[in-house]
Formats: C-alpha cells, sequence, structure tokens
C-alpha cells in the first residue's frame, strides 16, 4: 500500500491545506549486502571459505545473523516518508536465489510479499544482482541477464557479474530496471578501469536498445558501479548528467552527482568517501506532469546502527568482517534510495 499525505503541516511540498492535494509515493532502494552467502558448499563456484569449516567460519548463526541485519535495514528504507516498506529494491553480492528467499521471507520483509528476479551469472565468485519487487506495486512482463564479456592481460575470459534487465508496470506504468554490479578496483583503479568502461558501454547499448523498441521508455540504472559520479565511465560513455537545468531529451540524469560533490558518500577506503552506489535514469522522469510518475530526491540511508562506533574505521559502515575477523556488522555500503512521486487519483 502506498501512503497517501494530507498534513501540509508535516508535508508541505506535497499537500495543499486549500485544495487538499494528495501524491502517491513509491520508494526504490538499492543495497551491496557484502557477501551474502548461505553455509552450504557449492562445487562450482570458489564459495569454500564461507563455509563453517572455512577461513571465515560462516556459520548458521551467524548467517541467520546476517540476514536478520540486511532485513532490518531493507524495512526502514523510506519508512519516515511513506511508512511502508521499499517498492523495488536492487541487490548485489548475493550467492543464490535461497538467500533472497530466506530474505524476503524474514519477519521484518514478509509483509511485503515480495517476488524475485535473480539469473546465476558466471562470476568466480558466484556472486549474482537481483531484484525484489512488491508484486501489489510492479508487474515485470520480461527480465533478461545480460552477460558482461571481459577478458584477462593473458586473454582468458574474465568471469564477473551480468547486468539485469527487468521491464514491467509499476501501477499503471512501464518502467525499466536495469541492476548493475560493476567491477572492482582490484589491482588499482586505473588498471582496472578499461573494465569498468566496459560495463559502462554494455549498460549504454541496453539503454540504447530500449529506446530504440520506445523513444519514450522509462528506465532506472542502478548499482555498485565502482566508480563515483563524476568518472569516466559515468560522464563521458553514458554521459549521465548531474544539473536538472542541463537535461535534454536524451540525457541520463545522475543525482547521485550532487550528492558526491557535497561530500556525501556510500562507502570509505583510506579515509576517502566514495559514492559507488548509485541511480541514474532518463530524463523523462525528471518533469513536472503531475499524472506521471517522476523523481523526487534520492540519498545514502546511513543511520548511525549502520556506522562503526569507535576505533579507526569510526564512521565507516559497519561491515561483517574486517579482513578474516567478524565484526556481525551490516555491510561495507550503506544503501541507497530513491522516490518517484505521482499525483493520488481520488478513491
Amino acid at each position: 500500500m502506498y501512503q497517501i499525505l494530507i498534513f501540509s503541516f508535516l508535508f508541505p511540498l506535497f499537500c495543499s491545506a486549500q485544495f487538499g492535494t494528495s501524491y502517491k509515493i513509491r520508494t526504490i532502494a538499492f543495497y551491496n549486502v557484502e557477501n551474502l552467502f548461505d553455509i552450504e558448499n557449492d562445487s562450482l563456484i570458489f564459495d569454500d571459505e564461507r563455509t563453517p569449516t572455512g577461513s571465515y567460519q560462516w556459520t548458521a548463526e551467524r548467517y541467520e545473523k546476517k540476514v536478520g541485519n540486511i532485513a532490518k535495514v531493507l524495512s526502514e528504507i523510506g519508512v519516515e516518508t511513506t511508512a511502508n516498506l521499499p517498492d523495488i529494491i536492487g541487490l548485489c553480492e548475493i550467492e543464490k536465489r535461497k538467500v533472497l528467499e530466506d530474505l524476503v521471507n524474514h519477519k521484518n520483509l514478509a509483509s511485503g510479499n515480495y517476488g524475485i528476479i535473480h539469473f546465476d551469472s558466471a562470476d568466480e565468485r558466484g556472486i549474482d544482482v537481483a531484484l525484489l519487487y512488491k508484486k501489489e506495486a510492479f508487474t515485470p512482463y520480461t527480465f533478461k541477464s545480460h552477460r558482461l564479456l571481459l577478458l584477462d592481460d593473458e586473454g582468458n575470459r574474465d568471469y564477473t557479474r551480468d547486468q539485469l534487465v527487468v521491464g514491467g508496470y509499476l501501477d499503471d506504468e512501464e518502467v525499466f530496471f536495469i541492476v548493475n554490479h560493476w567491477p572492482s578496483r582490484s589491482g588499482g583503479e586505473a588498471r582496472s578501469r578499461p573494465n569498468r568502461m566496459k560495463a559502462s558501454q554494455l549498460n549504454k547499448r541496453i539503454i540504447d536498445s530500449l529506446q530504440y523498441l520506445d523513444v519514450n521508455a522509462k528506465i532506472i540504472s542502478m548499482g555498485d558501479l565502482n566508480d563515483d559520479p563524476t568518472d569516466d565511465s559515468l560522464k563521458k560513455v553514458l554521459k549521465t548528467v548531474g544539473k536538472r537545468n542541463k537535461l535534454d531529451s536524451l540525457s541520463l540524469y545522475n543525482p547521485m552527482e550532487k550528492l558526491f560533490k557535497r561530500g556525501v558518500g556510500s562507502l570509505a577506503y583510506r579515509d576517502k568517501w566514495n559514492l559507488f552506489d548509485q541511480f541514474f535514469f532518463t530524463s523523462n522522469l525528471v518533469n513536472d506532469n503531475k499524472k506521471e510518475y517522476s523523481f523526487w530526491k534520492a540519498g545514502v540511508f546511513s543511520q548511525p546502527y549502520l556506522k562503526t562506533a569507535e576505533g579507526p574505521y569510526k564512521g565507516y559502515p559497519f561491515r561483517t568482517y574486517v579482513g578474516n575477523t567478524y565484526q556481525g556488522g551490516f555491510a561495507d555500503h550503506f544503501p541507497i534510495y530513491m522516490y518517484l512521486i505521482k499525483k493520488a487519483r481520488p478513491n
């Protein structure tokens, strides 16, 4: 169920005391959940370390705590604004469908009646991306996993995460979602940059293909890009725009760019904050048409309990592990969120 806002003194942007205007709000979230593995050893992937006998001593108790932690976080994103669970959730670093089922069936998320869209990727570690959706909010009719072809220095295949594309109806409006987890900066930012450039090129081809079929397609791409909003993969390949007044009909709007320039981050490394977790989307979602969904705002969900309380990593995301040392935290990234709004129809 969506939230109808009727108190103008609480929500002046959306409500008019004179006319009684109310709006429907949908929350979209994305979260890199930092290695959400079950405890079973899968012979087809390199998950040996994340088993009870592996170096991380990944036990059933720790797994259940991790699922509960992630469910708690997701259940609170957007609740202050909508009083409801998120409608669309993109995830990365999940091992398989089973962990997603455990997640959506947790008591904190079960009332959302979430559907799951997931494909096993070719990633060597076995980590994938996925999309969760509230069945009462979104009706998918097409979904496909797009493989990213990479080669290492010897010309051998370097297996990584796929890009997941899901099309469907958010209430009565057709919207496409792309969930990403681009190649990491392992080996250094400069050395690994070509892989992320190729990931951004694949993302652009997907968007171009959707727009070729329908020039007015509404497309939202989200994910852990392992690049900041000002990096070449975003600015030169996808040509994302960070200011509304610079948009044209072919632009992709990246609201995270403004946040990044203000010093907001979703993860920290060596005392530097990065905003690798991002949304960017077609400019037709930045509009003044109150009868259709339009972008309102985006943010990083960084509640105090998600931060390390003390020590050298004080203020950083409270992780499940630091190295091989168990911390019992949440993830090494903060989740992000965005809102779509439109004028609510009278009952």
